[in-house]
């Protein structure tokens, strides 16, 4: 798997893509997720009616720019270390995950281990940095290349830090989108919100920063 655990290859370029990801409140704070291109064109949506405690739900899933399922995350239990499995599309009773994710120590915050598995093999990335800062780096175990990059974002316009509630997926070249995104989704369940700042400036997401 050259390019990494592929869910659509619709997601999945032969350039680097820059995503502007955008957690939205339908009924309450984070309720779900929005994501852009460059371009202001919706990418993925996941929408979440649980509530102000929905990041305690069993299952997120994320959906294309027209609702269809692409991959369902659901939460193993029990785990003490806050284990997730992905299925591709909407899951059904008996179907196997595609890749698992767990933190990768009891102490400490910044360390995630992702198990992508196929019949004959499983392939290991590890997601290093820190999600509630927006800074974390998604990289092949093996051979450490950087696969996709979570940044805080910076208007272009103005050279203002943006609130957490919007930030930057970098996916780079050959690395599925979806799969990227996926992995976004679980680390917000895992680690949440902790270090969001109260107050901080929100603009449209069209305000692209470009690489």
């Amino acid at each position: 798997m050259k390019g990494g655990l592929l869910v659509d290859n619709k997601f999945s370029h032969g350039q680097d893509k820059n995503l502007t990801v955008r957690k939205t409140s339908l009924f309450f704070a984070g309720d779900g997720f929005t994501v852009y291109d460059c371009k202001g064109t919706l990418v993925f949506r996941v929408d979440s009616y649980g509530g102000p405690n929905n990041r305690d739900t069993d299952e997120v899933v994320l959906m294309d720019a027209h609702g269809r399922c692409l991959l369902t995350l659901r939460r193993k239990r029990p785990s003490l270390r806050r284990r997730w499995e992905g299925y591709l599309g909407e899951r059904t009773d008996g179907q196997k995950p595609i890749f698992g994710v767990r933190r990768s120590s009891m102490i400490g915050r910044n360390s995630v281990t992702v198990e992508v598995y196929a019949e004959y093999e499983c392939n290991e990335y590890l997601i290093e940095g820190n999600f509630g800062q927006r800074s974390c780096t998604v990289v092949e175990a093996e051979t450490r290349r950087k696969v996709a990059e979570i940044r805080r974002k910076v208007d272009a316009s103005t050279n203002v830090m943006l609130g957490k509630d919007v930030f930057s997926l970098n996916v780079k070249a050959g690395f599925d989108g979806a799969f990227a995104m996926g992995l976004v989704l679980v680390l917000d369940q895992i680690y949440g919100d902790d270090y969001v700042e109260v107050g901080e400036e929100q603009v449209h997401p069209y305000a692209e920063d470009h690489y």
